[in-house]
């Protein structure tokens, strides 16, 4: 039993030597993960985390997270404002998309990329001045879901104006 446990340390040890040595630089990336395309694809690695990248999507190319999740503006919110008008029980259906700095990590987005301070001292990714929100209900990458919810909330275009077209 002791032999077992030592040959199970054993291969975890290299396991995970092998995936630090995969994770510690080049950034480039595996054929599996890069895919040709005009914009950047949801899948694709860089040498540094990418807060928002652009997608295609049913709807044209839209602004995604990092991991591909599609991103909404909300028309209650003011352009250039200091604050969200999500609140309360919106923050749990719309969560706001955060960034670590703030100066956000972006690739193949045209419109003034920024951020704003959350209640709780977080930064909120702001395009053109809009704060960008993920929809809760949206569970893989891709998914539009939110779109045009309540006439108010909608996917985000490369140059930060929203797509207004109905989901469907």
């Amino acid at each position: 039993m002791n032999r077992s446990a030592g040959l199970a340390l054993s291969g975890s040890i290299i396991a995970l030597a092998a995936l630090t040595g995969c994770a510690s630089g080049g950034g480039a990336a595996t054929s599996s993960e890069a895919e040709p395309s005009a914009s950047a694809s949801p899948s694709e690695t860089t040498a540094e985390a990418v807060d928002a990248m652009v997608a295609d999507s049913d709807l044209g190319e839209i602004i995604v997270d990092g991991e591909g999740m599609s991103v909404y503006m909300f028309d209650k919110d003011t352009k250039d404002a200091d604050v969200s008008a999500c609140t309360g029980d919106c923050l749990v259906a719309w969560p706001p998309v955060l960034t670590a700095s703030e100066e956000p990590v972006v690739e193949g987005i045209d419109g003034t990329v920024g951020t704003i301070e959350t209640p709780e001292g977080d930064y909120q990714l702001t395009v053109d001045g809009w704060p960008l929100y993920y929809y809760q209900k949206d569970v893989a990458p891709g998914d539009v879901t939110g779109q045009a919810v309540g006439d108010v909330w909608w996917v985000v275009a490369p140059s930060g104006e929203k797509i207004a077209t109905p989901a469907g």
